[in-house]
């Protein structure tokens, strides 16, 4: 299966709660991982992170859907073609 290029859009809700299950997600798939940029937008109380990443399509859906059936958390996934 061919490896595809894509942006990744995570939003975090009550980043207190969440944020350590969704560093060992994002820990578990780190070898797809080709940058990360995270800020905590303190006045709304949400943090995003966006990644950029590189793998297959059942790699980026893996990912993707580990992080949405987290509760508080949207993910978002933009992929080449």
């Amino acid at each position: 299966m061919e490896d595809r290029i894509a942006v990744v859009g995570i939003l975090i809700e009550e980043r207190k709660g969440i944020a350590n299950k969704v560093n060992e997600v994002l820990g578990e798939f780190g070898d797809i991982i080709v940058g990360r940029m995270g800020i905590p937008y303190r006045e709304k109380e949400v943090s995003v992170i966006s990644l950029i990443v590189n793998g297959t399509t059942d790699q980026l859906g893996a990912m993707s859907g580990q992080l949405g059936n987290l509760e508080g958390v949207k993910v978002k996934s933009a992929v080449t073609a």
